[in-house]
């Protein structure tokens, strides 16, 4: 079962991100007595059923510390990021950084920024083509942006970085 994590700053729609993603989400109901929300869902790749178990880290001061035993073991991630406040992207840098310590050179270790949008009446401030130029520097393996009010991209983006996993994998 791959084990992935999903980041990025405070109050910007991750749990909402996460929730939006299917009924076939099931909740852990240790939530943050450990420092992370983690939750159980099923992905179709290829005709497969993929279970996926989903790390989520809140930016808490209180849990920094915990990150990096938890993100060794993972397999891939998803760095959230809200495309209708810039400063969602402030900690990026941190967060990569953080993780990519625990990771070894040879390692494979996907990472997409998904760029949710809470609320098609606010403007955004990240455009897409803005959004990719920042994943690109940063090395993540891609972009892909989802509507959480619509639930547009939601299923998409687990399947993506589930696809990634099992194809380096094979």
């Amino acid at each position: 079962m791959p084990k992935i994590i999903i980041f990025g700053d405070e109050s910007i729609g991750k749990t909402t991100f996460i929730r939006n993603a299917s009924i076939d989400l099931f909740e852990s109901d240790h939530a943050m007595t450990i420092g992370v929300d983690f939750y159980y869902k099923i992905v179709s790749v290829d005709g497969k059923n993929v279970k996926l178990q989903i790390w989520d880290f809140p930016k808490v001061e209180r849990f920094k510390f915990l990150l990096p035993s938890y993100v060794r073991g993972a397999q891939g991630g998803l760095f959230v990021l809200d495309i209708a406040d810039s400063s969602s992207l402030s900690h990026i840098d941190d967060w990569l950084s953080v993780i990519r310590k625990e990771l070894r050179a040879e390692d494979f270790f996907p990472i997409l920024a998904v760029g949710i949008l809470l609320n098609e009446d606010i403007e955004r401030q990240v455009s897409a083509e803005e959004a990719i130029k920042i994943a690109k520097s940063r090395n993540l393996t891609g972009f892909i942006e989802c509507n959480l009010n619509t639930g547009e991209n939601v299923e998409r983006a687990f399947e993506a970085l589930a696809r990634l996993i099992l194809e380096d994998k094979y």
